[in-house]
């Protein structure tokens, strides 16, 4: 089974008009995530169908993707700022969990920093601002909203459409905590997920732009904390 991410992911909104991403002639830049937001996502990978809802919480430093699979399992990948992720099912469904250790934390809000200005096409019906990031997603944002509509992971061909975002929503605190059985000793996985999963991929775009942060310069390191006790990862 592969780990989606989504963390993946993903989606960034602050309604401007269309004029202020734009500035004395150069490629417009894509809009930070909101500190909190939520949103609906219809994901393709082949054919392979699943709805995830997202939920982004920066300033608490953690990310849930929960994962429907069509006419599947409903899967629960829980990731903290700190490094540590839980990938888990709940009753009814058979429990499991695994838990990875990533040398970095979730995704930074400004993660698109230097990416590459495609142009504008259209998607989905909406005219968009396209941008591709380190060879590994091509992200799809309205022209007139900045809202997110749509991206695709061009390592594995996984799309996304963005059917809701909501800035400023954010899940109540008690649905952020990982089941019991994610803290046995057994669970702790030691290596990371596949070479070709979403996850992983994340994580390099997001250890890509801390190194160029540092080369710039401009910001030191955000929430990045190496955490290898699995029963200190949850606040």
């Amino acid at each position: 089974m592969h780990l989606p991410f989504l963390f993946s992911f993903l989606s960034f909104l602050f309604i401007q008009n269309t004029s202020s991403s734009v500035t004395d002639g150069k490629n417009p830049a894509p809009a930070d995530w909101p500190m909190q937001f939520h949103a609906v996502l219809f994901m393709n990978r082949s054919g392979i169908l699943q709805k995830t809802d997202l939920w982004y919480d920066w300033p608490n430093g953690r990310n849930f993707n929960i994962i429907q699979h069509q006419l599947g399992v409903l899967n629960y990948d829980l990731e903290w700022d700190n490094g540590t992720s839980f990938y888990y099912t709940l009753e009814p469904f058979e429990k499991t969990c695994k838990v990875f250790h990533f040398d970095v934390g979730i995704l930074r809000p400004d993660w698109l920093n230097d990416a590459n200005y495609l142009g504008q096409r259209n998607q989905d019906s909406f005219l968009c601002n396209v941008w591709e990031k380190a060879d590994f997603i091509t992200y799809y944002e309205d022209v007139r909203t900045r809202r997110p509509v749509y991206w695709v992971f061009k390592t594995s061909g996984m799309t996304a459409h963005v059917m809701t975002f909501e800035v400023g929503a954010v899940l109540d605190h008690e649905n952020w905590q990982a089941p019991v059985y994610c803290f046995s000793e057994n669970r702790t996985q030691n290596k990371r997920p596949s070479k070709d999963s979403e996850i992983q991929s994340f994580n390099v775009i997001n250890r890509m732009s801390m190194r160029n942060n540092r080369q710039r310069v401009v910001n030191s390191l955000n929430g990045v904390i190496q955490e290898n006790d699995v029963h200190k990862s949850v606040p």
